[in-house]
Formats: C-alpha cells, structure tokens, sequence
C-alpha cells in the first residue's frame, strides 16, 4: 500500500458529493475548483471544502498554475485501494471456503 490509508480513503468516499468529485477526476484531467463547481447546485467554497479531504486522503491532488489550482485524482491511491479489497475479497472467500470444508465434514 503506498501512502494512502484505507481508512481515510474509505472515510472520503463515504460522501455522494465526494464520490462524484472523484467521477469527475477520474478522466485524469486536472479541473480547477471553477470547472468543478460549474453546473452544479453546490458553491465553490463547498467543493474547495470537499477537494481538501480527499487531498487529506490522497486521493487528490493539488498543482498551482499562476493564480488557479487544479485537482487531479491520485490514480495510485485508486489502484491501491482496488488491491485492498481484491485482499479482503481473497481472506473472505478463504474464510468461506473453510467454513464451507468444516460444515461439509471435508
């Protein structure tokens, strides 16, 4: 796991508004917060406030250029937490395959 920690990940995720920054970002193109509170019923400030902790997660990232910055999703920190579950998703198919072995007398 590179610095991400999946507990902040999965806490950042845990928010429509935040899951759809993250939808937005995921072309990998890098969006300044005016591109990514366009069309929206949410305000700037709002989005600034959602972008800071999905940067607190890592799962963003900020660049200055001049006066704007623009966000870029951390596509090694989504990559990360896919290896994450793919690990969870393995211990509990092991754990269910045991139990399965022990109900069937195996």
């Amino acid at each position: 796991m590179s610095n991400a920690d999946p507990a902040k990940v999965f806490a950042a995720l845990g928010d429509r508004t935040r899951l759809q920054l993250v939808q937005r970002l995921s072309d990998g193109g890098a969006y300044s917060i005016h591109d990514l509170s366009a069309g929206s019923a949410i305000s700037r400030q709002a989005v600034t406030k959602h972008l800071r902790v999905l940067e607190q997660a890592r799962l963003v990232r900020s660049t200055r250029y001049g006066r704007e910055v623009r966000f870029r999703l951390e596509q090694d920190a989504i990559a990360d937490m896919q290896a994450f579950l793919a690990a969870v998703g393995r211990q509990w198919q092991e754990a269910l395959d045991r139990l399965t072995r022990h109900v069937e007398g195996r």
